[in-house]
């Protein structure tokens, strides 16, 4: 889709496996002498809101059960689970969104803790417990 979008393909050069035509030359290239240097500057994403966070450090929190077509940074496992927020991370862009051209949409971003029990079910080891980051609009009051 990316390649199509922004000229660097066609759909039937996509298809096909073969160069029809002249595609977009890119703004830039990233050579391989580049590449510490772009990985130390890192890419930020965190953003502001105009809204507090809805869930504090020790609230219990369930995540919610939903199955998109599309992106999510919801794992399987982690659905319809409850857990303990322990941390709040700040608010960044959030990536089911955004990674189909439908707007950055920021929220607040939460590092949620599972027991093995509540993930794995009965028989599993008491001793863990699962943490998982998880977006303010994948999580409920427990």
């Amino acid at each position: 889709m990316l390649l199509e979008r922004h000229g660097f393909a066609t759909r039937e050069e996509l298809v096909s496996g073969r160069n029809q035509q002249e595609g977009t030359t890119p703004k830039r290239v990233l050579k391989a002498d580049m590449v510490t240097a772009a990985l130390a500057k890192g890419g930020p994403c965190d953003r502001p809101v105009s809204t507090e966070p809805l869930f504090a450090v020790g609230n219990r929190v369930r995540t919610r059960n939903f199955n998109p077509t599309t992106h999510t940074r919801l794992p399987r496992y982690a659905r319809a689970k409850r857990g303990v927020v322990e941390a709040v991370q700040g608010a960044f862009v959030f990536p089911d969104t955004n990674a189909h051209g439908k707007g950055e949409n920021p929220q607040w971003l939460y590092t949620v803790v599972f027991d093995a029990s509540e993930i794995w079910g009965e028989g599993a080891d008491p001793t863990l417990t699962v943490s998982i980051d998880a977006w303010e609009s994948y999580l409920g009051r427990a």
